[in-house]
């Protein structure tokens, strides 16, 4: 065989061994969705926001780079810019995964990266904006390199009929993480008196925290996973990622309904994870709530979240993924309009928001991911999960810029959330056009008896 020609994918065959590569495999959920939750969607935004605003000048604008920004929209930009570098380095790491077969040694370089820079967090004080804003690009750019390689294991470790049911079982670990380190932040935050912490040193510890947390856990994947070869080793690997990103994109035009799914998820995810990212800068900005009771409310939503994702993945089972996911994208356009709507200072119905944002969230992103994995052909998923995952876990570019934009032009967060409702009904349309029975079949796998 040639080494431009792909070997077939080899998969676990012992159903124990099986197994096991799926319960390690569930951990690195347990280990970096804390990022997600306890740094990303709760303490960042709002700390970061009120960094910039101690170095803002009078009109309340930061000037990085000599470029004029208000101090509001500074922490939605660094989203934007992650989501840049972010783009930039996943093929690269896709394409040497692929060609050397060696995932494992990138997923931990990628995961720690990420983990020592949310870790360095603990210094983000005074006015030390661009400190903040560089390690927010780290830590997220970190987080997508890292879940590319995570992601490529799902059609390895798991039968096409399981893979529902495992992708759920990894998001409903993540949320159960996040639930637990979001009530030892709430313990810690509103008793930082009495463990004679500031409110500043309180989030600074929480925020360093998340980066340990991530680190000690993914020692589990790495145990447990193991390395697969694809394709023999292909010269330059890292520095043909260029090439090979090319030679991707021409690939998925020979799957068209592939790469339909895949623009429909791309647009709907854009604004499923920019309501994650500025759900907490809106809360504490727009309603004037307090920050015990956002970590309430992110709380809620994990635990939550864990029922949905699991809820949904027997939903999946009887009606198919496709409509369970365009079910959860119609939830998420009332979500929006009632939050748009939602009175200043009031917390009861802010948790009821976040109820409902818990019941549908895991779901409609573990069953993305599970249908993502069925469309992909045999010894390319690290390519194709690279092209996925530019548009996952908050790394929708589009979305966070016009979040961005909102505010830095009607300094109202209400227009700037209203503003995200496009991309779930966009979303809904593209989806909705696909037909997935026939993109499993044309991608030349086995179509499962609902999907």
């Amino acid at each position: 065989m040639t080494a431009n020609t792909a070997e077939p994918e080899e998969h676990t065959a012992d159903p124990a061994d099986r197994r096991r590569e799926q319960r390690g495999w569930y951990f690195y959920d347990f280990a970096c969705s804390v990022y997600s939750t306890s740094v990303l969607t709760v303490f960042l935004g709002p700390y970061l926001t009120s960094v910039a605003k101690a170095a803002a000048d009078a009109e309340g604008f930061v000037h990085p780079l000599g470029i004029p920004v208000r101090a509001g929209s500074l922490f939605a930009y660094s989203v934007s810019v992650s989501i840049v570098v972010a783009v930039l380095v996943m093929p690269l790491v896709g394409a040497a995964a692929d060609r050397t077969g060696r995932k494992k040694p990138l997923l931990a370089v990628s995961a720690y990266t990420g983990a020592a820079a949310t870790a360095g967090m603990f210094f983000l004080g005074g006015d030390r904006y661009l400190l903040g804003a560089f390690l927010l690009v780290v830590a997220n750019a970190s987080l997508a390199v890292s879940m590319v390689l995570y992601n490529a294991y799902l059609p390895q470790i798991a039968e096409p009929d399981e893979r529902d049911a495992v992708s759920s079982r990894g998001w409903a670990f993540g949320y159960t993480s996040g639930a637990l380190v979001l009530v030892m932040n709430l313990v810690l935050y509103s008793g930082h008196g009495s463990f004679g912490l500031s409110e500043g040193a309180a989030v600074r510890i929480c925020l360093a925290s998340a980066g340990l947390w991530w680190g000690a856990f993914t020692l589990v994947p790495l145990r447990r996973l193991r390395d697969r070869r694809v394709r023999p080793h292909g010269e330059g690997a890292v520095g043909s990622g260029w090439r090979q990103l090319r030679e991707t994109l021409r690939d998925m035009r020979r799957h068209p309904l592939t790469l339909s799914f895949l623009l429909a998820y791309l647009v709907y995810n854009d604004g499923v994870q920019t309501v994650i990212s500025q759900a907490s800068i809106y809360g504490s900005e727009e309603l004037g709530l307090e920050q015990t009771t956002l970590i309430t409310a992110v709380l809620l939503v994990q635990v939550l979240a864990v029922v949905g994702a699991l809820g949904m993945g027997r939903m999946a089972r009887t009606y198919g993924a496709k409509r369970t996911i365009l079910a959860s994208l119609a939830v998420w356009t009332l979500i929006l309009a009632a939050g748009y709507f939602l009175p200043s200072g009031a917390p009861v119905a802010f948790f009821c928001l976040a109820a409902a944002i818990g019941l549908v969230l895991g779901g409609s992103q573990a069953l993305s991911r599970s249908l993502f994995s069925h469309l992909v052909p045999r010894g390319k998923e690290a390519e194709y999960f690279s092209a996925y995952e530019m548009s996952d876990r908050g790394l929708s570019w589009l979305g966070p810029l016009v979040f961005g934009l909102a505010y830095q032009l009607t300094g109202s967060y209400r227009d700037a959330i209203i503003s995200l409702v496009i991309f779930f009904a966009a979303g809904f349309v593209l989806l909705a056009r696909v037909p997935v029975r026939a993109a499993v079949a044309a991608a030349g796998n086995p179509v499962p008896e609902r999907i």
